[in-house]
């Protein structure tokens, strides 16, 4: 087995570990860390695709900011559990089943897919670097991201006209 395999089952055992940390942890603050885990195990996975771009985004934006949100959020409404026994037995066999169906669901589109074959010689270093997706972007995917921009624009726009609105009702 070569290195890199090696690694990326390694990112992969330990990125599933921390996933499922995340939905069983009894603490919000420890499915917090455990998903900030999982986001640089992820990044590890994207450097190994050879997309450094994507991967360094991925630290910055949600193992980063996000997160420090959800910690911050998360210590501000001092969560605590004084009805720990609130989920019945109904509850909890209602979520085994239908997570069952979705594993046996997925694994079925996974046997279902082909995967296409892979060609060592049309490798490019360069594919996941930041110049690539700069010419990808401002060439092939031009108009959606020009439309991406004015729905943010338009989205920015509408909050600041409903804060103004709500501020000015407030005052009368």
């Amino acid at each position: 087995m070569k290195p890199i395999e090696i690694v990326f089952y390694v990112l992969t055992g330990i990125t599933l570990l921390s996933a499922i940390t995340v939905v069983t942890a009894r603490n919000p603050i420890h499915s917090v860390l455990a998903l900030i885990a999982t986001f640089f195990c992820l990044s590890g996975h994207y450097i190994l695709m050879n997309a450094q771009f994507l991967a360094a985004v991925n630290i910055i934006v949600y193992a980063g900011a996000i997160m420090v949100l959800f910690l911050f959020t998360i210590m501000f409404l001092n969560l605590r559990r004084e009805d720990e026994e609130s989920k019945t037995n109904l509850t909890k066999m209602a979520a085994v089943v239908v997570g069952g169906i979705l594993m046996v669901t997925m694994l079925l589109v996974f046997r279902a897919v082909q995967l296409p074959a892979v060609n060592e010689g049309n490798f490019d270093a360069r594919t996941g670097l930041v110049e690539q997706l700069g010419i990808m972007l401002y060439s092939d995917y031009l108009l959606p991201f020009e439309l991406a921009s004015v729905l943010l624009l338009v989205a920015m726009v509408g909050a600041v006209m409903l804060g103004k609105r709500e501020a000015g009702d407030r005052h009368f």
